[in-house]
């Protein structure tokens, strides 16, 4: 059990607009999607048929070459750092090969999100049910995946559509990656992980978040342990020291349930910090539930 701290009311992020388009293949994105690579492979290896629920699945396929990335410039220090990177660790090459692959093994122009990973790891008996509530993104995210027999697209609040759609026996993978525009993300993760692993004991998630202060990092983490049932293990990428609470200075991935990645998520954590950031580090360690 992590040390209590007192209670606070999580705030929105304070960055730039967090539609993604600003935001693709910034360091963040390069710890989650090298994560869920490494997850999906551990899955997808051997097994019955999965069922993967993301809540916040996005537009699936960023241009990197469009006004938001050009005028964030997070994908020029984050994703083509790393593919210019001469001594990445391994745990990273089922990244740097999709994103090599989506852009025909020429120029990065274009940024994989989850959806197209998951769609592209995805066994023939496997299914996929990507969440997304605005609908210009979703019916982007539609079009990009439309035409695959096991995969279906929801323009629906991605919170109630994982409880929803969770079956209540079998493997499920439910992927939590929320745009922290409102002040009860945090709650809502929590409320919805719990109702998951109420209707299905074994159910798998990955959530992340993003680093701010540690005192809403603990608070959450508090709940988690309180409300959620499952062996958990946290995994921190801090960029820079945690001296401004009003920027997102690293990200936190927590695996819920989950095989044993901590070495691979060593890996990537720590290469993001030390390659990429100024003064950071990285951190994993487990969660006891109460």
């Amino acid at each position: 059990m992590r040390t209590p701290v007192p209670a606070r009311s999580p705030k929105p992020l304070d960055a730039l607009n967090y539609r993604h388009a600003f935001h693709a293949g910034n360091f963040a994105d390069l710890v989650k999607h090298a994560a869920l690579l490494s997850l999906l492979a551990e899955l997808t290896a051997k097994g019955p048929p999965l069922t993967i629920i993301d809540t916040h699945a996005g537009r699936g396929l960023y241009d990197l070459g469009g006004p938001e990335a050009r005028k964030s410039g997070e994908a020029e220090a984050g994703i083509l750092q790393l593919m210019r990177a001469k001594d990445p660790p391994p745990e990273l090459a089922r990244l740097t090969g999709q994103v090599s692959a989506v852009n025909g093994g020429g120029a990065i122009r274009s940024y994989p999100g989850s959806p197209w990973l998951i769609a592209q790891a995805l066994r023939p008996a496997d299914r996929y049910v990507a969440c997304e509530l605005r609908p210009d993104e979703h019916e982007a995210l539609r079009v990009i995946l439309r035409g695959r027999p096991n995969v279906r697209t929801l323009c629906v609040d991605g919170y109630a559509a994982a409880v929803k759609e969770c079956p209540p026996t079998g493997r499920v993978l439910v992927l939590i990656d929320p745009p922290f525009e409102q002040a009860d993300d945090y709650d809502r993760i929590v409320r919805t992980l719990a109702a998951v692993r109420r209707r299905n004991r074994t159910a798998q998630a990955l959530v992340w978040l993003p680093i701010k202060d540690l005192e809403t990092l603990d608070a959450f983490l508090r709940d988690l342990e309180d409300e959620v049932a499952a062996p958990m293990v946290v995994a921190e990428t801090r960029m820079r020291p945690l001296a401004d609470p009003m920027k997102m200075n690293g990200c936190a991935l927590v695996l819920v349930g989950g095989p044993d990645l901590e070495a691979p998520l060593a890996a990537i954590c720590g290469w993001v910090a030390q390659a990429l950031g100024a003064g950071g580090g990285a951190r994993i360690y487990p969660l006891a539930p109460q």
